[in-house]
C-alpha cells in the first residue's frame, strides 16, 4: 500500500463515510477508491452485453420460467 498526504474535503469524506459504513479516513478513501472502480467495471460489462445484444451475439428470446430463474440463449 502507498502512503500518500493528501487534502481531503471534509464534508465529502464525511458523507462517503456515512454512505460506506467505513469509520477512519483510510477505510473511507479506500472503500470508495474500490467503489468506483467496481462501478466503472460493472457499466463496462452491461455496455458490452448491450452491444453484444445489437450485434446479435446474445439474444434472449427463451427465459426459463417456473422457479423465477432466467436464462440467457445465444
Amino acid at each position: 500500500m502507498t502512503k500518500t498526504l493528501i487534502d481531503l474535503d471534509d464534508e465529502a469524506l464525511a458523507e462517503a463515510a456515512k454512505l460506506l459504513g467505513t469509520s477512519s479516513k483510510k477505510d473511507t478513501a479506500n472503500a470508495a477508491l474500490r467503489e468506483i472502480v467496481d462501478r466503472r467495471r460493472r457499466a463496462a460489462a452491461i455496455a458490452r452485453m448491450g452491444e453484444m445484444v445489437a450485434e446479435g451475439e446474445i439474444h434472449f428470446s427463451a427465459i426459463e420460467k417456473g422457479d423465477g430463474a432466467q436464462q440467457a440463449v445465444t
